[in-house]
């Protein structure tokens, strides 16, 4: 369906694909993946067609559709989310238009032409219902529900939505436009853990074939069946889902290690025999005949590894036994109570994960632990000892932007030596000249990556983190579960991403309408009670 044939693509020294070949079947799911810069968003581009290789050829049907959703929106406003959806399916809209000034038209009763109305009526209308316009509504307000929106939001000026809710509606053009290829860059970065969930069914099911870039390992276990992975240079294909190609990647790394190393240790006691008998004329011929054995063997090149981050806390001091104590906590917004008389308890050690569909009042609870919101009645204290470090989505916004990473943490820690702050952005990605970045110019996830190596610093006890794993990518997400796995504190944290859950939480508690409801113990063994991943999804 779409084949790309001996690519080249650079742009300037910078060198992406080197005689790289690909191909895409019908209906097949795939999983985009490689380090930043690697040239994920150029094999969109050139799918696409609004970028052409340098050399090669890339070849796909004139007839295709194509969809593609990036991680951008434009102003929009003026028309309802559930009408900035339904904008975007193509010809049924465009013929949905049309049907709508013919029926105008045709008001007119006297019109001199009203029987060439009526006649294109019928012929539009015949297509439209062919298309599937009639139900073309219910379809997009279907995809809006499934991606968390609520009816108020479906039917209010996408102007009043903030970011990552115009994102969602931007991923429900594409999924209702139903294209023969969807092109989805990180499509569940701004997605609670219902709506990655509901996601990954319609992927699943989805007649058309998927590409997509994916930071989330358990959708792309659940969704693909292949990847692609881009890096040196090279496209590479391997069959299975996320989890096999890792199993695969390192096996074969291991094997080429040894076919190098090998290889090495042959090279190197070839040459330590030219060495040695180059000036001895009885060796002449010897020395003559492996001097050309070496110069014709195909070098094995050494491995390319992932490099595999390791965050490191600082130690942090003991807490007292009671960390957090949330008595009688009250808190309504307006008419909805958000709470109406909770109670927790955490104590030292535990690592709790909340969970709840969206407005059900995670964050509010992180925000109040914090101190950051107050409750409208009864408390929220921290236990003796307590040093504590929040982390949310807006802190990443309070960086100052004209500083450098370097300067961003020389003003965190003033008293700290430049060493040690090179080697503390350095643990987080920042190595080398990268430290005099401004963090104006800084990623979504650079600046997450910025903003915990602050809160790694400071060794607190307590971490109450809000998403701490947006913007992060795979290998990033990993060092973050297993600097936390031994962390010696306290947890409280929301997250979407399945994997960290699974990794951390020894304690879950649901907040539902019901009331909230504590778990004791994992988050598979959450899941095992309950029958459901989210507390949005029925069993």
């Amino acid at each position: 369906m779409i084949t790309f044939a001996g690519v080249t693509k650079q742009y300037g020294p910078q060198v992406l694909f080197i005689d790289a070949s690909l191909r895409i079947d019908p209906g097949e799911k795939i999983g985009l993946v490689g380090p930043n810069g690697a040239g994920k968003t150029t094999v969109f581009r050139l799918i696409l067609g609004e970028e052409s290789a340098d050399e090669g050829a890339i070849e796909r049907p004139k007839r295709l559709t194509v969809g593609c959703f990036r991680q951008d929106v434009g102003d929009w406003k003026g028309r309802t989310a559930l009408a900035e959806t339904v904008s975007a399916a193509g010809e049924v809209a465009e013929l949905g238009q049309e049907l709508a000034g013919l029926e105008a038209r045709l008001e007119g009763v006297d019109a001199p032409d009203f029987d060439a109305v009526l006649e294109r009526y019928g012929e539009v209308q015949q297509r439209f219902t062919e298309l599937g316009g009639y139900d073309l509504e219910a379809r997009a307000a279907a995809i809006l529900a499934g991606l968390g929106l609520t009816n108020e939001q479906v039917g209010q000026d996408i102007g009043h939505l903030s970011g990552g809710w115009k994102m969602r509606v931007a991923l429900a053009k594409i999924l209702l436009q139903r294209p023969d290829v969807m092109l989805l860059d990180e499509p569940t970065n701004y997605l609670d853990l219902e709506s990655i969930l509901w996601l990954e069914a319609f992927l699943r099911d989805y007649p058309g074939a998927v590409v997509m870039t994916c930071h989330d390992r358990d959708v792309l276990n659940r969704v693909v069946t292949r990847i692609l992975e881009i890096d040196g240079g090279q496209i590479r294909s391997w069959s299975g889902d996320y989890d096999f190609y890792e199993r695969e990647r390192a096996i074969a790394e291991t094997r080429l290690a040894a076919e190098y190393e090998k290889q090495q240790a042959m090279l190197a006691k070839e040459l330590r025999f030219i060495e040695r008998f180059r000036a001895q004329p009885s060796k002449a011929s010897q020395v003559q005949s492996r001097a050309k054995k070496v110069d014709k063997i195909e070098r094995v090149e050494p491995p390319r590894r992932i490099v595999e981050r390791k965050f490191e806390f600082r130690a942090c001091a003991r807490a007292g036994d009671e960390v957090v104590k949330v008595r009688s906590l009250k808190k309504a917004y307006g008419p909805k109570v958000i709470y109406g008389g909770f109670d927790l308890l955490v104590r030292r050690g535990e690592r709790w994960a909340v969970m709840g569909e969206n407005g059900a009042g995670k964050s509010t609870l992180l925000k109040m632990i914090a101190g950051a919101t107050p409750p409208d009645s009864g408390s929220v204290d921290l236990g003796a000892n307590v040093a504590m470090a929040w982390f949310a989505q807006h802190q990443m916004e309070q960086l100052t932007s004209d500083r450098t990473i370097l300067e961003e943490l020389m003003a965190f820690a003033p008293v700290a030596n430049l060493g040690t702050l090179r080697n503390l952005a350095g643990a987080f990605g920042f190595s080398g000249d990268d430290v005099d970045k401004p963090i104006y110019v800084l990623s979504g996830g650079e600046k997450s990556r910025l903003a915990l190596a602050k809160i790694f610093y400071s060794a607190p006890n307590l971490m109450v983190l809000d998403e701490p794993t947006n913007h992060l990518d795979l290998a990033t997400k990993r060092a973050l579960v297993k600097a936390l796995g031994s962390y010696e504190g306290t947890l409280v944290f929301v997250s979407h991403d399945r994997a960290f859950l699974r990794g951390l939480a020894n304690r879950v508690i649901e907040l539902s309408p019901a009331g909230p409801r504590a778990y004791p113990g994992t988050y598979d063994e959450y899941v095992a009670a309950t029958g459901r991943e989210a507390p949005g999804m029925r069993v």
